[in-house]
């Protein structure tokens, strides 16, 4: 089978990255969250830095073409913009694309195919003063030829004008992206395939490979 388009090695090595990923994720109450808070007035759930995101409530009214044209729900609320970036590079004569095995404690099998890059804008300019991402410097301008930049709401029905900027950045052949074995290269050909696989490419990772 031709390796430019040969998924099952690739799926062997999310598997792999799977299984031995070393954490416990339960459902615990609000209350028994550190650092989160619930305001005895407004009912928010926020975090006591005020940073991440809160948990908010919404009012719908003049819905006309909805199943009610009129309710109330929570919302995630979020006001910075999330980055989703992909590296793509000629490696041995073929276009590949750069995606990451990434956590999340939401995540089926807790490993997913991720973009390179999954961050908010605070975490890439360094706001919080903590550590640089990697391969942050080929999403902030540094490095690499940006090829496609667009900015895209999240899910309209439980996000609340919430944004993400999905960047796909061109690296020259000759030069050697720092990553570690949780990075993957990935063909188009490939990328298609896994696409069709249930819960193995992350939304976010889905966004960015529009813009391909």
């Amino acid at each position: 089978m031709n390796e430019d388009t040969n998924i099952d090695h690739i799926l062997a090595w999310l598997t792999r990255k799977q299984e031995s990923y070393p954490v416990t994720v339960e459902e615990v109450g609000i209350h028994e969250l550190g650092g989160w808070e619930v305001d005895p007035v407004s009912g928010h759930i926020t975090h006591k830095t005020g940073k991440f995101f809160s948990i908010i409530g919404v009012k719908v009214t003049g819905a006309a073409d909805r199943e009610v044209s009129s309710w109330s729900q929570p919302m995630l609320k979020q006001e910075e913009v999330g980055i989703s970036g992909v590296l793509m590079q000629t490696r041995g004569g073929v276009t590949q694309y750069l995606f990451y095995a990434k956590f999340e404690p939401g995540n089926i099998n807790t490993v997913q195919i991720s973009p390179a890059l999954q961050v908010s804008e605070g975490n890439l300019s360094r706001a919080h003063a903590g550590s640089r991402p990697r391969l942050a410097e080929y999403f902030d301008g540094t490095k690499g030829k940006l090829v496609a930049s667009a900015l895209g709401v999240e899910d309209g029905g439980r996000f609340y004008h919430k944004v993400n900027r999905s960047m796909l950045v061109e690296v020259d052949e000759a030069e050697e992206v720092p990553v570690t074995p949780d990075y993957i290269w990935l063909t188009l050909p490939q990328i298609k395939k896994l696409l069709r696989v249930d819960c193995v490419v992350n939304s976010l990772a889905r966004n960015v490979c529009a813009l391909l």
